[in-house]
Formats: C-alpha cells, sequence, structure tokens
C-alpha cells in the first residue's frame, strides 16, 4: 500500500463455536499441524508489515484464546462477540473507533480460513486501492448449480457464468463499513458477509479472483484438507 494517508486494520471474528466441527473444543482452536487453527490464520495476516492493528472478536466466556502465545502479539488486540458474526465484526470495529479514521482500509478474515495465502491478500489490496473501491476475494463457480423445489428435486439448472464463492478476506472503508453494518442490523438484513452489507448500502464491491485452496473449515474433513493444503504451500 503506497498510501501514507490511509492506514490498513484488520479483523477476525473469531467467537463462535463450530459446532458442525463437532466435539467440544471451538473449531478456531483444533489442532492443524500441531498448532491451533486460528494461529495459522493469524500469522498470515501477521506478514502484511503495514498492518496497523488485527482485531480478534473472541467470546467473554473463551477459556482458550488466553492460553495462546499469540494472544501476546502487540499487533494483536481483542474485542467482545456478538450474538452473530456481523455483531462480532461490528464490535470489532467498534473497538478501533478512536484509531481508525474515515477512509482507512479494514480487512475482515474468517478465522477458519488458515490457508489463504498472502499474494491473494496483497492482490485484494492492490486492486482495492488502484480502484479506490472496496471488494472481496472470491472464486468463479465451477460445478453446475441446481436450484431445487421445496421437496429437493431439481427445479431447474442455474447459469453459473456469472456465479462465484464468497471468500474473505473482504476489504473495505472503515466508515462505510461500519455505517453498512449499523444500517443492515437496525433494519434486520440478513448479513451473510460484510459485501452483503455494502450491497445493501448500495455499493457494489469489487471480486478479486482467489486460489482454491482458502477453504473454510467447517466440517471435520475440512480440516484434514486444511492440513494437505498448508504442507502443499510451505512446500513449494
Amino acid at each position: 500500500m503506497n498510501n501514507t494517508d490511509t492506514r490498513l486494520w484488520a479483523i477476525v471474528p473469531a467467537a463462535g463455536v463450530g459446532k458442525r466441527v463437532g466435539g467440544p473444543v471451538p473449531k478456531q482452536y483444533l489442532d492443524l499441524n500441531g498448532r491451533p487453527l486460528i494461529e495459522w490464520t493469524l500469522d498470515r495476516l501477521l506478514e502484511l508489515e503495514e498492518l496497523q492493528q488485527l482485531m480478534v472478536v473472541v467470546s467473554a466466556e473463551d477459556e482458550y484464546w488466553p492460553e495462546l502465545e499469540i494472544s501476546n502479539n502487540p499487533r494483536i488486540q481483542t474485542a467482545p462477540g456478538g450474538s452473530e458474526r456481523c455483531h462480532s465484526v461490528l464490535n470489532g470495529l467498534e473497538s478501533l473507533a478512536d484509531k481508525a479514521t474515515a477512509d482507512d482500509w479494514v480487512l475482515v478474515h474468517d478465522a477458519a480460513r488458515p490457508c489463504v495465502r498472502i499474494t491473494d491478500i496483497r492482490h485484494l489490496i492492490d486492486t482495492a486501492k488502484a480502484a479506490q473501491q472496496g471488494g472481496i476475494l472470491a472464486m468463479p463457480v465451477r460445478d453446475t448449480i441446481k436450484q431445487s423445489n421445496n421437496i429437493k428435486k431439481i427445479q431447474n439448472t442455474v447459469d453459473r457464468s456469472s456465479l462465484w464463492h464468497a471468500l474473505t478476506p473482504q476489504l473495505f472503508r472503515y466508515a462505510e463499513l461500519r455505517q453498512a453494518l449499523h444500517s443492515a442490523i437496525d433494519n434486520n438484513f440478513q448479513v451473510t458477509d460484510e459485501a452483503s452489507a455494502m450491497e445493501y448500502a448500495g455499493q457494489q464491491p469489487m471480486l478479486v479472483e482467489g486460489a482454491s485452496d482458502n477453504i473454510k473449515v467447517t466440517l471435520p474433513e475440512d480440516l484434514a484438507l486444511a492440513s494437505f493444503f498448508i504442507t502443499k504451500q510451505e512446500n513449494t
């Protein structure tokens, strides 16, 4: 990032319990190649030298976070989790209110995406800076997509040529994202990601293609896949 008038911040919502993975430990703390999953994720973001601060949003009842060595990193701070992901992200933004300026950039990244490539993050930042517009990492849909009826029979085949899988990080101006989330939540709009809140506010975020190995650990088998991808990345 070349502009000296804007700074970069990051928010990682990590207040969820990851019930679909199963087990008593929240998925962000599951072992991944000998380390808690979330440490891989945070280390990727901390590779950004220009990153001012990384705000990790955790539950008040989280007993695992304080035990992690990375929790003592001077560039990492915490904010309280909310009832849904969007509330957690907004809490993270509010915690930056006395530090970030309106035009600063904020990266929001899923704690459960430990395989994100630093080259993809930089590509997103550079693209957004060049266009002076927010955007998200995304991947074109490759599979044939079917739409079902209410009894799970195929209703029609969806044209996939304009469909993308939304990934993270997602990058927006601080004030615009904060206002968009406030507005969407106040109007009971279902916020599925930061881009959806920006869309609700009338924006059209850019789609920046990212690597297919930027998977989100949601199901038990995803952990093994993440392990494979990280090992492969380290050996290339």
